[in-house]
């Protein structure tokens, strides 16, 4: 549904993008992670057709077509990062117009006002939003039509609790219809949450693309194991250092970093050890490390 092909953009001498290949495929969701400047914007409003590839190409659809196509741009709806409406307007009368430029039928005005919960505020002035209700009614307009693709540049930024929670079940559903999904995030429980897939943009470049079960891999490999014994038993550590070479006594606790596969093994050693487990907890890995990691290889 969506193909980067050696995408690249520069602007005069600042490179954004360089040599860019990622396809998103019809029903994926696909999360773009990367420090600021590293061309996630860029990316999505060249998907959008907001902006020309320097060299490269950017085709929507199935057959692909350029975004600036008619028929590539219907199938499109795009959020913009920064949301901007005019002030004078109410809630209601920006969704209106929004609703007959997309041609869709009256009732999706009320609809998306729902889905927004401006908490009775749709007949007030856009001017006197909050940056959290505004942000509330550019989702409402980003899902105004029925498009296949969602391009949203930080969709949760601003956004409160309920806001959330309404963001959050709105894309379930469309992924369960199969739409597509291409997103910029920084609140990486959104990336855990929506993504199949995220693609870690540094300096421009692609530098990672992982699907769910190749993070969830990684992440496992990251885990720690913390066990609460009854006391330091004399070479216990030595025994379970051959499955983790980093563990160590913490008190009465003993960390072991690696991989959850790991861990019946250890728990075997404890008890063949005759030491007495007094408490138990298994961490997984974080995303967020890993991230910095990934980034930090990057650069």
């Amino acid at each position: 549904m969506i193909l980067f092909r050696n995408f690249s953009k520069a602007f005069g001498a600042q490179q954004a993008v360089s040599d860019l290949t990622l396809e998103v495929a019809r029903g994926e969701a696909i999360a773009l992670l990367g420090p600021n400047g590293s061309g996630k914007t860029t990316t999505l409003k060249a998907a959008a057709g907001l902006l020309s590839p320097t060299s490269g190409s950017v085709l929507i659809g199935e057959p692909g077509r350029p975004p600036s196509d008619p028929d590539a741009r219907r199938v499109i709806s795009y959020l913009p990062q920064k949301v901007v409406f005019p002030e004078a307007l109410t809630g209601r009368e920006v969704v209106d117009f929004y609703r007959k430029l997309r041609r869709t039928e009256a009732s999706r005005t009320m609809d998306v006002l729902r889905f927004a919960s401006l908490n009775g505020a749709s007949d007030r002035r856009v001017g006197t939003y909050s940056g959290g209700m505004t942000q509330r009614l550019g989702l409402a307009v980003a899902v105004l039509p029925d498009a296949p693709i969602l391009l949203l540049d930080e969709p949760t930024a601003a956004l409160d609790p309920d806001g959330l929670c309404a963001f959050y079940g709105l894309v379930e559903r469309r992924r369960r219809e199969g739409h597509t999904l291409l997103f910029t995030s920084h609140q990486l429980g959104d990336v855990e949450r929506l993504a199949d897939r995220f693609a870690l943009l540094v300096g421009g470049r692609l530098a990672a693309s992982l699907t769910q079960r190749e993070l969830a891999d990684r992440l496992s490999q990251r885990g720690l194991l913390r066990l609460r014994l009854d006391g330091r038993r004399p070479g216990l550590l030595e025994k379970i250092r051959p499955i983790s070479r980093e563990a160590a006594w913490a008190g009465d606790e003993l960390l072991i970093p690696g991989p959850a596969a790991d861990r019946p093994r250890i728990l075997d050693v404890v008890r063949e050890a005759g030491a007495e487990i007094r408490g138990l907890a298994a961490e997984e890995g974080r995303l967020d490390v890993l991230y910095r990691e990934l980034v930090g290889a990057s650069t």
